[in-house]
């Protein structure tokens, strides 16, 4: 049964001169980006998405439709930036509500719906990675529909915003430097650049970067035996790069230029956010797939130090703890500290151990002092050690610095009113803070305070009703001309949880069926099942030049166990056929 695809409704639009509707595109394939900025596997599909864009320019039309999982992200002044700094180049709809999202019965994000020129559903993917999956597709697809006579190339309905210059746009992070002047990761006009102090003005430009985020300045001895002083995360080439001060070149440290993706080795990187200094070596905040990395500067070696890949808030043994899109690092002794962004956590690695000081999970955030186990942030992008022991986290989403001191468990708020901190460094009595969000660097005291929101939230996204005995189904389809590969074991895994973990009588764990049944107890009543699939597939005829493929998504879907739940679970993890019958 072909099922027509839902109208596009929410608060706006962005990037294009009026609203869309379907009618609008009809005549041309659409395919849907559900994406929220906070979301690092949202981005890299943005990136993904380019070169399918400019090869379909006429007959397909991309049309994001942003679905906030923050609070702060349902902001539209927000939304507008987060739109420039990524460089989202087609249409955007504003869905602050999850209407479209609903529509569509998303799940997750990022969540991919193909629309065919008649205005039919033909394809649902979960995740990133399916790009090439798509264009397989619209290569079958659109010469049928051109002979067909149902497809009708046309231009693109974008229009690029309007943009002011200004000397930083988008700045992350900021590091200080011996005679005084600073150095900052200039993401928006991917580029850093030197300071003669934080109000300015720019001395020098280093270029060649894309979306730098994290800066670490290399100990002296260790510099000169290298011959350069700085490390760049350079987040969206995937790459760390090394900058030489004395001379100004830039040269790649680490990673080949594509993202890292399951079966890949350490050749290749996935969205590094930060670096810092410690122990001997740098230590990478590998956002992208939820790990902690180290370079080695006088080898070239990089190796994985924390993080098993999936995105969580779990502590223990650094080989088996859940890190979420760490974005910022901090020295601090014997401590490294984590503003592990999606979970709303600070965090720190001691011993060989990862440790949670503030945050309870990915969907669970607010803006609260007081003791570790009841304070709570929202997204933090950026941690800095103080010279009394205590540690400030630039809790971005908002809007303010807040301190913690391991001393006594206690988080307090030392400045809000600040346009999304993602960043910075103490000078003197000062914290000089990287607000990203108004283009500059700010002084706040670092005997400042202020009074917290006080607020809780969490993500709001529908609750699926489901029966105590509930069959877990994950659906994928190979994209035309590949076939599953299983010639070196299972193609398929599955891993379960749930918070609560009472909440599963049985099912959990990890698993290659991509189906199974969940016993889930009624009297704890509700709670979110956390999933984690992954498929490989390859080309039907082997050989030379055959390409093979990894799909994987991670899902948290919120349920309540009822007695007139539903009995089957069906989520999406891609291909055609898959939204049909929703």
């Amino acid at each position: 049964m072909r099922v027509r695809a839902p109208e596009l409704t929410g608060r706006g639009w962005l990037n294009t001169s009026g609203p869309l509707s379907l009618a609008d595109l009809r005549g041309r394939f659409v395919l849907l980006d559900f994406w929220t900025f906070c979301c690092v596997n949202c981005l890299h599909v943005i990136d993904e998405l380019r070169p399918l864009e400019e090869r379909y320019a006429e007959e397909l039309v991309v049309v994001g439709v942003h679905s906030p999982k923050f609070v702060h992200e349902a902001d539209p002044d927000a939304l507008v930036a987060a739109v420039e700094r990524y460089d989202v180049h087609h249409p955007v709809l504003d869905d602050p509500e999850l209407t479209t999202w609903s529509a569509y019965t998303a799940r997750a994000w990022p969540t991919l719906v193909l629309v065919d020129p008649e205005g039919y559903v033909v394809a649902q993917y979960a995740g990133e990675g399916h790009v090439h999956a798509i264009d397989r597709l619209l290569g079958e697809l659109v010469p049928e529909h051109r002979e067909r006579g149902t497809l009708q190339p046309g231009d693109s309905p974008y229009v690029p915003p309007v943009v002011e210059p200004s000397d930083l746009r988008f700045p992350a992070k900021a590091v200080p430097l011996p005679g005084g002047g600073v150095l900052v990761a200039d993401a928006g006009h991917h580029e850093v650049v030197e300071l003669a102090g934080p109000e300015g003005p720019v001395l020098r430009r280093f270029a060649g970067f894309a979306e730098p985020n994290g800066l670490c300045l290399l100990p002296g001895e260790v510099a000169a035996e290298v011959g350069y002083d700085v490390v760049v995360a350079d987040t969206r080439h995937h790459q760390l790069a090394g900058i030489t001060l004395a001379t100004g070149e830039v040269r790649v440290l680490a990673g080949d230029g594509e993202q890292w993706m399951p079966g890949d080795d350490t050749s290749r990187l996935s969205s590094p956010w930060d670096v810092a200094w410690w122990e001997g070596a740098v230590w990478v905040a590998m956002a992208g797939i939820h790990q902690l990395w180290t370079f080695d500067p006088r080898t070239g070696s990089v190796a994985v130090a924390a993080g098993t890949t999936n995105e969580g808030l779990r502590d223990g043994p650094a080989d088996q703890a859940w890190l979420a899109q760490t974005s910022g690092l901090a020295v601090a002794g014997e401590r490294l500290w984590l503003a592990d962004s999606e979970v709303s956590a600070l965090r720190w690695v001691a011993d060989g151990e990862v440790h949670t000081a503030v945050g309870t999970g990915l969907f669970d955030f607010g803006f609260r002092d007081g003791a570790s186990d009841q304070a709570l942030l929202q997204h933090p992008l950026g941690v800095t050690a103080l010279p009394d022991g205590s540690v400030a986290v630039c809790d971005t989403y908002n809007g303010a610095v807040r301190r913690f001191s391991p001393e006594d468990g206690e988080l307090t708020t030392l400045a809000t009113g600040l346009a999304e901190p993602s960043g910075a460094y103490v000078d003197g009595e000062h914290l000089v803070v990287v607000e990203s969000g108004a283009h500059r660097l700010t002084r706040v005291a670092l005997g400042a305070s202020a009074k917290a929101a006080d607020f809780s939230h969490r993500t709001q996204r529908p609750v699926t009703e489901v029966a105590a005995s509930l069959v877990l189904d994950v659906a994928f389809t190979p994209p035309p001309g590949q076939k599953v590969d299983d010639r070196y074991g299972p193609a398929t895994q599955l891993m379960v949880t749930a918070t609560p973990a009472a909440l599963l009588r049985s099912g959990e764990g990890r698993g290659t069926d991509l189906r199974r049944t969940l016993e889930l107890d009624p009297s704890v009543g509700e709670g979110v099942l956390h999933l984690a699939a992954r498929a490989a597939s390859c080309d039907d005829v082997l050989g030379e030049g055959a390409a093979c493929h990894v799909h994987q998504q991670d899902w948290g879907v919120p349920v309540r166990v009822s007695a007139d739940g539903e009995a089957v679970l069906r989520l999406p993890l891609g291909g055609t056929g898959v939204g049909e019958g929703r």
